[in-house]
């Protein structure tokens, strides 16, 4: 038994349909269709401080460095 990360290119057939995909996934989230859980936003400086909350489980969501 094994496991894998599920990936969006087991689910299209060449690079022009997964850019396709991608554009309107793009446009989704842009026009606030989808939305996309930021479980914290962290200057780059603080960098070891987002890795140490994403290990103590702090977060919920993505996590993004700000320059």
């Amino acid at each position: 038994m094994y496991l894998t990360r599920p990936s969006l290119f087991h689910f299209t057939r060449t690079g022009e349909e997964f850019s396709w995909r991608a554009a309107e996934l793009f446009d989704a989230i842009g026009s606030e269709a989808i939305t996309v859980a930021v479980g914290g936003r962290y200057p780059l400086a603080d960098a070891l401080r987002a890795h140490q909350d994403l290990e103590a489980r702090k977060t919920v969501g993505s996590v993004v460095l700000l320059p």
